[in-house]
């Protein structure tokens, strides 16, 4: 039988290469972590990445900085942390839009649901129909009055975002009218263009156009929950004005390089859900009309599986497309 010499030096050398993979698998996070919005500054993607971060800064030892690369699609941030080292140290913070593009952009330069691993969800909340006050409609049913005899456009926060596919579901699909899509980067900048009247009409998740609907610069038509927000109370929701199917929501979530690994994984998970334990962080979400929600990575990987299924069949019943 053969027998196998290994040196004193060689055992020696494999003894610290296992204690340095331990002491940096427990070190985790050991330098700053990024989170990458996949969207513009002011926006709520933005807002709540940037409320969570300062949190987990907090919990994790680490500075979190955040960083906007903003794109109508979300896909130039979403194909950046695909491509970026699976250590933990870049996420990405998007929105419904991570689960719209998988059917709308399926070439976009990534593999979403291959290459980036859900982490946790963060919050929730309903999409607004909007106007102008220049605009005589006061309802949804007015408004589809409108535009048959009317040429109107609406502003999304960019192409693949649910406020883009609830408004192409309501007019294109349910009301078979032709309102103009002008998508922009993000809803800071398309809540803002509506309020200067171009385009006259916003679907947008409604942390962005609220400031202006309590202001009376914008005029909320109707909301996309199951039932009126008790922040809104007098508008009506898309079920109530005569679409039962439109029941939708923008959501806010952190994604990861597939092949982080577990333990950091754990971690970053933890942090978010601590920051979303806090009464400041709540109150704060809610008062922009968040629901907070947390939770494991498998619970939320599970339910961006079914928006995928769900937006996919929006998209095809639309026709939707990257204008």
């Amino acid at each position: 039988m053969m027998k196998i010499r290994i040196g004193c030096s060689a055992i020696a050398a494999i003894i610290l290469s296992l204690t340095t993979a331990a002491a940096l698998a427990q070190a985790f996070p050991n330098k700053p972590v990024r989170i990458i919005v996949a969207f513009a500054p002011g926006g709520p993607i933005d807002v709540v990445a940037r409320l969570v971060a300062i949190k987990m800064q907090e919990s994790l030892g680490q500075t979190v900085i955040v960083e906007n690369r903003p794109s109508t699609t979300g896909n130039i941030g979403s194909a950046f942390v695909a491509k970026a080292p699976p250590d933990g140290y870049t996420l990405l913070a998007n929105s419904s839009a991570f689960a719209v593009n998988v059917t709308l952009t399926p070439n976009a330069g990534y593999d979403a649901e291959k290459e980036l691993v859900p982490l946790v969800q963060i919050a929730t909340q309903p999409n607004l129909i909007v106007v102008h006050p220049g605009i005589s409609a006061k309802t949804v049913a007015e408004l589809i009055a409108l535009a048959k005899t009317s040429k109107l456009s609406y502003a999304s926060p960019g192409n693949g975002t649910t406020p883009h596919l609830t408004a192409e579901n309501l007019f294109r699909t349910l009301a078979k009218v032709n309102v103009t899509h002008v998508p922009y980067k993000g809803a800071g900048p398309a809540a803002a263009a509506v309020v200067a009247g171009e385009p006259e009409i916003g679907s947008l998740a409604v942390t962005a156009p609220i400031p202006f609907v309590r202001s009376g610069r914008l005029r909320a038509l109707a909301i996309s929950s199951t039932k009126r927000h008790p922040a809104l109370p007098d508008v009506p929701t898309l079920v109530e004005s005569g679409f039962p199917t439109i029941q939708d929501y923008t959501w806010v979530g952190l994604f990861a390089p597939t092949g982080t690994p577990a333990d950091a994984m754990q971690k970053l998970n933890a942090s978010v859900n601590r920051a979303l334990q806090q009464q400041d962080v709540r109150e704060r979400l809610e008062s922009l009309l968040f629901e907070p929600i947390g939770g494991t990575s498998e619970q939320f990987a599970d339910y961006v599986k079914v928006e995928i299924v769900k937006w996919g069949k929006v998209v095809r019943d639309t026709g939707a497309k990257v204008d």
